[in-house]
């Protein structure tokens, strides 16, 4: 997928090298930012446009290549939650749910979970 990405930054005739497709590609294997469009937008501008006056054409091929994105990323906001416990307790071993059970059940380790992320 990335390298039509890169394809398709050349075929807007911007500058941009293999080596500069090599330094996103590290940034995103060294998971410098989150899983968000925005995110992913922000590094690849700042890896891959070596002069401000490629700007415009970067937001204008960028804006081609992902339309839509954010509707699946919307679409994954609308998956029930009851479903994706169910496959989450599915995929564990009894040990596994044993475990969550003497933590106080799925729900206290969420909540603890999310009390942690907030710490951080």
């Amino acid at each position: 997928m990335l390298v039509d990405f890169f394809l398709h930054l050349k075929s807007f005739k911007l500058p941009v090298s293999t080596r500069e497709f090599l330094t996103l590609l590290e940034a995103l294997e060294a998971r410098v930012v989150s899983l968000s469009i925005d995110d992913f937008y922000a590094l690849s501008r700042m890896t891959l446009v070596k002069d401000e006056q490629h700007f415009d054409r970067f937001d204008l091929a960028f804006g081609s290549y992902f339309k839509g994105v954010d509707a699946i990323f919307d679409i994954r906001a609308q998956i029930p939650e009851d479903w994706l416990r169910k496959e989450f307790m599915r995929t564990l071993s009894d040990e596994d749910r044993r475990r969550i059970e003497a933590l106080g059940g799925f729900d206290k380790l969420m909540e603890t979970f999310k009390q942690r992320l907030a710490e951080q």
